[in-house]
């Protein structure tokens, strides 16, 4: 077989518009998903009795259901309920931000919980309030404790952008389907895929290695 590498320089901006796509995705849908995951496990663990059982329910179901599906009834089944249509960007971010907030809520909820009581007991006596304790005792040893789960988080949300070719956004997917259709060269151009999203998906994950490994000893107790 003859490997021919032209459809992908020749469409050499059309990939690198994808891949601003992929890359903008990725990052509104960590930041979200994180913010999401934060006050859910705040509000499963600090809020209301009657809440929690809700909470609770909304995490199971978002990790018990795939992406795929959460993204498909998003773009195609809630504008027929609801009567609102999500344009394909911002479907593809509300069902990335429901699907890895739950598992983001598990991970804070952790890391949390990981904190001996003993600290939160010493911190009463010393008049601190719930508010005070969580900001400058609990969370910035949680964080540290976390980093290795967020950067699972982050490489999630990273290859999970390539499910919204699904529903037609333009990421680094949907124009390799494009051009592989267009220059029958599906070989050449998914492998250059592959390679893009490894060459993107590596640097974070050993990244976030070496900072958990330089600020580990700040999460212990």
């Amino acid at each position: 077989m003859d490997f021919d590498f032209s459809p992908i320089v020749d469409n050499w901006r059309f990939f690198a518009s994808g891949l601003g796509m992929t890359v903008l995705l990725s990052i509104v849908s960590a930041v979200t998903s994180l913010l999401a995951g934060l006050a859910i496990a705040l509000l499963r663990m600090y809020g209301p009795r009657w809440l929690r059982p809700l909470l609770v329910f909304y995490i199971d179901s978002m990790r018990a259901i795939p992406v795929l599906v959460v993204l498909i009834w998003i773009y195609f089944a809630f504008p027929i309920i609801a009567n609102v249509t999500f344009p394909p960007f911002w479907a593809a971010l509300v069902a990335l931000t429901l699907h890895i907030a739950a598992y983001a809520a598990e991970v804070i909820r952790a890391g949390i919980e990981s904190i001996r009581p003993g600290q939160t007991r010493a911190a009463l006596a010393l008049g601190m309030s719930r508010a005070q304790i969580l900001r400058k005792v609990l969370l910035p040893q949680a964080i540290v404790r976390m980093l290795p789960a967020f950067g699972s988080i982050l490489t999630i949300a990273i290859k999970d952008t390539a499910i919204a070719t699904v529903i037609a956004v333009p990421e680094l997917m949907h124009r390799a389907e494009t051009v592989a259709g267009q220059s029958y060269r599906p070989v050449e151009v998914f492998t250059a895929v592959m390679v893009a999203y490894f060459c993107i998906l590596f640097p974070v994950t050993r990244g976030v290695d070496r900072l958990y490994r330089r600020f580990a000893h700040l999460g212990r107790s």
